[in-house]
This record gives C-alpha cells, structure tokens and sequence, in this order.
C-alpha cells in the first residue's frame, strides 16, 4: 500500500458537537495505573494494556480513536498462542459461567443487554447446542459482539443465526473473526468506561435501518424482494420513490437551504455558504442498490453529510463555501443496462441512447421516467450539467467493501485511486468427446483452457502492485459428467490503480489466451464489454483527508478502490477523492451482512467535518 501522507494538526469543530473523552488521567498514569484503568477491557488479559503502554507515543494516546488502534495492533502482533488464549479467555454465551453467574460485570452486562440471560428453555438449548458444536470445530469460544454495530444489543435470533452461519467458516478465518469481535467488545467498554456515547454515527446507523425498513417492519424494497427481507431498490420502482421522499425531508430536518428532485431523479441539498460566488462543494453518493444487497453500500455517502450539516446547522455555522449533497439516483445498473445515470447527468455526459433502453418487462427508461413524474428528455437531463468552474471538486465516503481494513483493524482509510477496469466476455471452442474413450493426449478440453487461463490471470494479478484480476464467469453449455467440454464460455475482469499497469495486464492475458489455445488445438473468441481509466485521487482533496484522519488521531492509512464509484464519473470532470469506512463481518459487500458500527460511523462524520474545517480555511 502507498505510505500515509503527511500529517496536519487539528482543525476547528463546529461548536456542539459531542465530547470526545478526556485521556489525561491514562496519559498520566504509571504501568500499574495504566493497566488498572483498562482493567476488563480486554477480557482477563492484562498484558494487552501492559504493551499499549510501553508502546504509547510521546504525549500519550490523542484520542480515544488512537487508544482502540493501539490496542488492536497489540492483539494483531502477539503470537498465536496469545491470541488463542485471549479468545479462550472469554466465555460461552449463555454458557456455565453466565449459569454459575461466575462472569465478569463487563460479560454480565453484555449478555444481559441482549436478553441472554432471559433465554426460553428452547433457546438456551440450542445455545447449548451451538456451543458445543462450536468448540468442537474449532477448539475455542465462539465470540460475538454481542452489544451488536449500534451498540445497543442484538436480539437472541440475532445471537443464535449468527451462531450458526458462523460455524461453517474455516479455523484460520472464524479466529481472526472472533478477535475482531474481542476489538468490538473492547470497543463498547472503553466507551463506556470513558463515558463516550458515538452519537453521530448512531444518527448514521438510524438512518441506515430507516431507509432500509419502515418503522413497522416492512422493508423499503422491490416487489418479491420486499416480502423475501430482502434489500433491493431499482431504478424508479415505488421503493425507490419512497428512498427519494425520505431523503428530501431529512435533507429539509438537517437544515439544508434548498432541497429537489432533479430531471434524473437525483435528490439535491443545497446547504447555503457565507460567498455565494465561492467554488461550491459537491460530495454525495447513490441510493440505489444490487438485488439483495446491503444497507451501506453509496447510501452510507449521502448519510454522513447529512448528520454533518445537521451538526452546523444546529450549531448555527456556515461554511465559507455552498456544500452541496447528491443523492444518485443510479450507480448500479440492475433494472436498466446502463449505470451511472445519476452522476452522468451531473457530468453533461448521459448517453441519450440509454433513454430507449428497456427493461426485462419491455420498459424504456423515458417511460419508467415519465411514469413516476420526471420529464423523461434528454433537455432537461442535459439542463442538470455542472459547471465544473463552479466547484472546488467532489468527495465521497464510502463503505470499503472489501476485507482491507478490516484486517487492519482500522476504521477509515484514504482512497489513493479508482482501480481502471477492462471487461471481457469470451468462448473457447474445442471438440466435445467420450470422456471414457478419448485418451489424454487426444483431446482438445475448452474448459481446461480457460481454467489455465484463469490460473495465469490469478498469477499475473499476483505480480502488479494493487491490481486484480477475475474470471468470474466458467460455464460449460450443455455440459456432462461423461463428456470432454467442448464449449466454455467466460469472463475476465482486469483493474489497476493505473491505465497502464491495467493494459498491461490485458496484453499479457490476450498473449496468454493464445498461447494456450494454439497449445490445446482449441479456438477463442473475446469481446470486450467495458473499458473505464483509472481515476486518481486529486492530490491536494486527498492530502485533506489525510489530514483530517489524522486529527482524529488515526493513522492515514491509504488504499485503492478496487470498485466502480460515482466519484469516478465526477473524475471526468472536476477533482474528486474519497474516504473508506471500515465494513464489518469481514467486510463483505453487495450482501445482507454489509454493516458498520456507530463508532466507526461517528468517524467518519467527525473527519468530514475536519474536512470542511480545512477547506474552509484553505
């Protein structure tokens, strides 16, 4: 990964805002008292807090952020040994010693909070269950945050649905996976020891639930997904109209000056500058959502600046400049086949073919317009164009989706780059034959080909720094246990932080794919379907966020995206850069189990406003 960027001292806060804890006394403290202020924390392992000391900075820990990496890293760098015996350190969930009520106060609590010691006989016999079957597999505990991302506690069903997903995992990922929940666990002490309540990212996570579900319990999603609990929100269904009308009167809740929906069905805020003819702000992300997918991915961009106005508004602060927030109306392309209609408005570069474009029921995209009370022409879509002279550039906070940070246990990283991407869709043709009769050295397999191919991509992946490469898609038509392939179609999938690292990429794979269909006496054919540039963060916007991290007291820990962003549009056209927040259960994405916790939400606003605070004096 790049290295951290240059640090920056702390910027201005609005006034209001909520307290961070006070660490003077820990800061002050000898080793003895050091250890006995996080006495619990970690859960009968004094030794953490024991090397946190001997390794704090000069001046002691910044934050209470800083305190909780620190710790982690403790964890992250100790043997197996000692991270096997931290996990066994901790009990059973509603096990012998929540029984014998030989817990800790900080285990009596937490399982107290989610109704573990209230359990039906039906339920507790199924923990039982569960938990030796869990400790069978895998020799240890089965840990879990039980206090949940919110920090209010999941429910019994919850507890136990986890409980069984997670017992099919490996040993190597379901250890990492408890210590991970050991940090959430310490998380919510140290919180709570410090009297730190992440208020800011609660709003965020509420809003998260809010869109997703209504306050009946009825999820805000696409006929047949609605029913199933599943999350889907295509473009111009009747879910999506009811993301569009929450959005607009949060945006009027969080003082914003001016609130629309625009020609593409984008939801626009204006929070109004003290110089109107300043370079306005623009930052944002999309509503919409993949087809059973997760509750943070782009709607987590239009959340935090939502609570970051909120918080100026309240404290009656304007900034020098316009913010202005876009909820995208599209990024996902699920019902039309066309993607980034929201930002591609914004960029004056939305193709005027996709509005004949039609769905699986035959609906052009002008009618799906029409039909929910957009003009549904390319004048007024054009007439939604920015100016790009009239902004300062974009920035957009996003959910990583992907397992980077969460390994590292940090909750934000800096965006170096938008991966440049290149799409593929082929078939190699061979000879379909007895797979009895057909001697080794006789055949002529296509599936073997491209899975040789698949192995080389993995490979030359495997060398460039930052790069990916996928063959996502190994289909044999018609295919029999008994029969040689003779057909196998694929795909192949190709990203780099830069153009060029990524087209070279593409020319080894290409030499390669020759090469071994000449060498199995097999043809190809290869269509390219997709080809976007690389889009580099704008130097200065990142340093920003950089900054901003860091006054939080975190490291600026710096990573690409290997996803497709709106930002990357707005790239087209004006400065854009963006900030990761850590997603939780490894963080998966484009999934139901997408999640982030409150405090790593409550980050993520909190550098937003340390973001503001720069630029407003920059």
């Amino acid at each position: 990964m790049p290295p951290a960027l240059p640090t920056a001292p702390p910027a201005a806060l609005p006034p209001g805002l909520p307290p961070l804890p006070d660490l003077s006394a820990l800061n002050a403290a000898d080793l003895a008292g050091f250890v006995q202020q996080l006495a619990g924390i970690y859960e009968h392992s004094p030794w953490i807090a024991e090397r946190a000391w001997a390794q704090r900075p000069t001046g002691g820990y910044s934050s209470l952020a800083a305190l909780k990496v620190a710790l982690a890293a403790v964890v992250r760098e100790a043997s197996e040994a000692e991270q096997l015996g931290l996990i066994r350190a901790h009990p059973e969930l509603a096990g012998k010693a929540m029984v014998a009520r030989t817990l800790t106060a900080e285990s009596t609590n937490e399982q107290t909070t989610s109704g573990l010691t209230h359990c039906s006989p039906e339920e507790f016999a199924t923990l039982q269950r569960l938990n030796a079957d869990y400790n069978a597999r895998f020799g240890w505990p089965f840990i879990l945050a039980v206090r949940g991302p919110r920090g209010d506690g999941l429910t019994r069903q919850q507890i136990i649905d986890t409980f069984a997903r997670r017992l099919g995992g490996t040993p190597a990922f379901e250890r990492a996976e408890c210590l991970r929940n050991i940090h959430r666990i310490a998380e919510i002490r140290l919180n709570d020891r410090f009297g730190f309540d992440p208020v800011l990212g609660r709003q965020v996570w509420d809003c998260a639930e809010r869109l997703a579900r209504r306050p009946d319990g009825r999820w805000v999603s696409d006929p047949g997904f609605a029913e199933a609990g599943q999350l889907t929100v295509t473009y111009g269904t009747a879910a999506h109209q009811a993301c569009q009308q929450q959005l607009l009167l949060w945006m009027h809740e969080c003082g914003f000056d001016e609130v629309r929906i625009d020609a593409v069905g984008n939801v626009v805020g204006l929070y109004r500058g003290e110089d109107p003819t300043a370079p306005r702000l623009l930052t944002g992300s999309h509503f919409d959502t993949v087809r059973n997918g997760g509750r943070y991915d782009g709607r987590l961009g239009i959340f935090v600046p939502l609570v970051a106005v909120r918080a100026l508004w309240q404290a009656g602060r304007r900034l020098p400049f316009d913010l202005e927030v876009v909820a995208f109306a599209e990024e996902e392309g699920q019902r039309f086949a066309a993607t980034f209609l929201g930002s591609s408005a914004l960029t004056g570069q939305f193709n005027p073919a996709w509005l004949t474009q039609t769905d699986a029921q035959g609906i052009p995209l002008a009618q799906a317009m029409r039909e929910v009370g957009l003009p549904g022409t390319m004048a007024a879509i054009a007439a939604e164009a920015r100016d790009p002279t009239r902004y300062r550039g974009f920035v957009e906070v996003h959910i990583e989706q992907g397992p980077v940070l969460n390994q590292l246990d940090l909750p934000l990283g800096v965006v170096s780059a938008i991966n440049g991407s290149r799409r593929f869709t082929g078939e190699v043709l061979g000879t379909a034959c007895h797979a009895g009769t057909t001697p080794m050295d006789r055949r002529h397999d296509a599936a073997l080909a491209v899975a040789e191919l698949a192995l080389a991509v993995e490979a030359r992946a495997r060398r460039t720094p930052e790069a990916v490469g996928t063959v996502g898609i190994l289909e044999v038509p018609g295919g029999s246990i008994n029969v040689v392939p003779g057909r196998c179609r694929f795909s192949l999938d190709l990203r780099a932080p830069q153009n060029s690292a990524r087209d070279a990429m593409v020319d080894e794979a290409m030499a390669q794919l020759r090469t071994i269909c000449e060498r199995r006496g097999v043809s190809f054919q290869l269509t390219e379907t997709m080809s976007a540039a690389a889009a580099p963060s704008d130097g200065a916007l990142q340093a920003h966020w950089a900054a901003a991290v860091q006054a939080l007291g975190l490291p600026a820990f710096t990573l690409p995206s290997g996803a497709g962003h709106d930002a990357m549009k707005l790239h087209e056209v004006m400065p854009q850069a963006m900030l990761f927040v850590r997603g939780g259960n490894a963080g998966i994405s484009h999934n139901p189990l997408e999640t982030v916790t409150a405090d790593d939400g409550d980050l993520a606003v909190r550098a937003f406003l340390q973001l503001l605070a720069r630029l407003a004096t920059s």
